[in-house]
């Protein structure tokens, strides 16, 4: 595939006809690889402990006012095999920085769903050694995300990012080589980001072995040094999202659920209408959801209603086909990219769950 398509510092900012426009086109080329189809994936949270200290996020490990948490993964067991919404094909396990819940929460409850679904199952356990992440992919885990958060060197050492940029990078570029399928994705609108440091992002996110990636709206966390800085910029976090579509027409790219924070009704909605491709039910058990901190305890919660309702007022509908599922099909981190969009149609559903 040819991958003509140049990102630029004049498309950051289009408001009005011309950001509709060009919205417009990615939305286009979603549609031509991947149908109306739209992946639909739960997310369980299993562990608010973390080792990092980025200043962007809510569970930095200098959040002393921060009730932490691990699931029993027991529970969580017996949440997505009886009752997890039929509409999910695929789940993201999800935690801070915690190699313990790692061990605890997520390998036993990845080997148990393997064992009694059909669940696609995908991890978002940040950096981990070498042998964790192969006794994971072992267990039955099949997609990791690890977002890079910040292309530029300076800034990640600067806002305490995970770990040191240059291991970050290696990581991905490890998960990819030992067959994961990798997603990644960055953060738009963080204090004093220039318009060259988001295009550094984009440029970034070409070069590295993806199967997808994602863009967030800075959202200010009320525990974080930076809880009075300006919320990023919807419409340039969404021209940043268009550019990772027109840039890679094949990825995934999901509608993050900080867009209804960035523009509250109507932000999550816009990520579709931009070319996302991902949507995401929140599964985190009640108790546990206001201490897993990212940004404000007071969270909007992607359920499965508010899910559908916005795939269907875009006139999209939900994939019958597990994300994993598809990946497997196309082949590992670009290698191979398969038209999709009869696959799609035709492939039967491969999420029927014991109990669901």
């Amino acid at each position: 595939m040819t991958l003509s398509f140049q990102p630029a510092a004049e498309l950051l900012h289009l408001t009005g006809e011309a950001q509709r426009a060009f919205h417009d086109q990615a939305a286009q080329a979603t549609r031509n690889r991947f149908g109306k189809r739209v992946f639909v994936r739960a997310v369980v949270e299993i562990s608010n402990y973390c080792r990092e200290n980025c200043v962007y996020c809510g569970m930095r490990r200098d959040n002393r006012d921060l009730s932490r948490y691990r699931a029993r993964y027991e529970q969580l067991a017996e949440l997505l095999i009886h009752h997890c919404p039929p509409s999910v094909t695929d789940v993201n396990l999800q935690s801070g920085e915690d190699p313990v819940a790692v061990r605890e929460v997520a390998l036993p409850l990845i080997r148990t769903l393997r064992r009694e679904t059909s669940l696609g199952l995908s991890v978002c356990l940040g950096s981990l050694s070498e042998s964790l992440y192969a006794e994971l992919r072992a267990a039955g885990a099949s997609i990791y995300i690890i977002k890079f958060e910040i292309a530029n060197p300076q800034r990640y050492t600067a806002l305490q990012a995970p770990g040191k940029f240059e291991e970050r990078i290696a990581n991905i570029r490890h998960l990819a080589d030992t067959g994961w399928r990798v997603s990644s994705g960055f953060i738009a609108g963080l204090p004093g980001q220039t318009d060259a440091e988001l295009l550094e992002n984009l440029h970034l996110a070409r070069q590295l072995p993806l199967d997808g990636c994602s863009v967030s709206p800075f959202i200010p966390g009320d525990e974080t040094p930076l809880r009075g800085s300006p919320t990023g910029d919807i419409d340039v976090t969404l021209n940043c999202m268009a550019m990772l579509r027109l840039m890679r027409p094949d990825w995934v790219i999901p509608s993050v659920s900080a867009l209804n924070l960035a523009e509250p009704g109507s932000g999550y909605r816009r990520g579709l209408r931009t070319g996302a491709n991902l949507v995401t039910i929140n599964l985190t058990p009640s108790e546990m959801r206001g201490n897993y901190l990212l940004y404000k305890r007071d969270r909007f919660i992607m359920t499965e209603e508010r899910i559908l309702d916005a795939i269907a007022a875009e006139g999209l509908a939900p994939s019958t086909q597990s994300l994993a599922d598809f990946y497997a099909r196309r082949g590992v981190n670009g290698k191979r990219h398969a038209r999709v969009e009869s696959e799609m149609d035709s492939i039967p559903s491969v999420a029927s769950k014991t109990g669901a």
